[in-house]
């Protein structure tokens, strides 16, 4: 069984039509699990969670709209999950909790992309990568992991080594392997799965998320997985699933966990 649960329509329209495009696709991919998850800051709603020049010119949903979409879908047979991938911000647990548990989301990504205002994924930031200082980055992205795990908010953590994908990454691995296990402790002691993502190959790291020594870690302190493609196109969705796999298997996984109104599920990867 194959799951893709992170998905994003913003490069089109909130329409069956266009969701479709997406849904098709993972059929024809042999995924039995698909959702979209579409970037909280888009929506209105979300406004007093994470704000910032870049995001405020880019909150252009409603989640009433979101919504009416997804039920739509459903009365059609459309087997899609409703979720968001929410940007992880410190000090607003309560408003992204009150969020979260506003809608009956299938589940929930929590994902990393600003350290303090820095925008650490963005093109338009990444020039800042030679001015700042690379260890700290790094240490404040872990911190980031470490309290999104202990918020206990989200069922996914989103592409978990995302800081790498300009391929900026400290040279010392004492320093790495210090980052990855305190984040795997926090991870292993909440509810917080962590997705395997083929959209690292499509990006300048051009590998997959989250580094293999990572991955290592996370199989050690049974930590599930899902697969997800990260999809911003249709023609993206289940992109590489094959080396996804095997990656997986090439640690010891052999299960995924599935997600439906909140509840997990394993399942055996296909």
């Amino acid at each position: 069984m194959l799951t893709d649960y992170h998905n994003h329509l913003e490069n089109g329209t909130l329409t069956l039509e266009y969701l479709k495009k997406f849904t098709d696709k993972a059929s024809e991919k042999g995924i039995e699990h698909f959702g979209i998850s579409e970037h909280a800051y888009h929506f209105y709603q979300t406004a007093n969670i994470l704000s910032n020049p870049w995001v405020d010119e880019r909150r252009y949903y409603d989640m009433d709209d979101y919504v009416a979409l997804f039920e739509e879908a459903w009365k059609k047979n459309i087997d899609v999950k409703m979720s968001i991938e929410m940007d992880y911000t410190p000090g607003k647990h309560e408003e992204m909790g009150s969020f979260i548990r506003s809608y009956d989301f299938d589940y929930v990504i929590g994902s990393i992309h600003w350290v303090e205002d820095f925008g650490i994924d963005l093109s338009e930031f990444k020039t800042e990568w030679d001015t700042r200082d690379l260890h700290d980055t790094y240490r404040k992205y872990f911190d980031q992991v470490v309290t999104l795990a202990e918020s206990n908010l989200f069922d996914i953590l989103g592409h978990f080594d995302l800081v790498k994908i300009f391929n900026y990454v400290p040279q010392e691995k004492e320093f790495l392997i210090e980052q990855y296990e305190r984040a795997t402790d926090a991870i292993a002691e909440s509810k917080t799965c962590i997705e395997i993502s083929t959209a690292g190959l499509r990006k300048p790291v051009k590998e997959m998320y989250p580094h293999e020594e990572l991955l290592k870690m996370c199989y050690k302190k049974g930590i599930p997985i899902v697969l997800s493609s990260d999809a911003h196109f249709p023609e993206h969705v289940g992109f590489a699933y094959d080396k996804a796999v095997e990656f997986a298997r090439s640690v010891g996984y052999t299960q995924l966990m599935t997600f439906e109104k909140g509840k997990r599920r394993e399942v055996e990867l296909g």
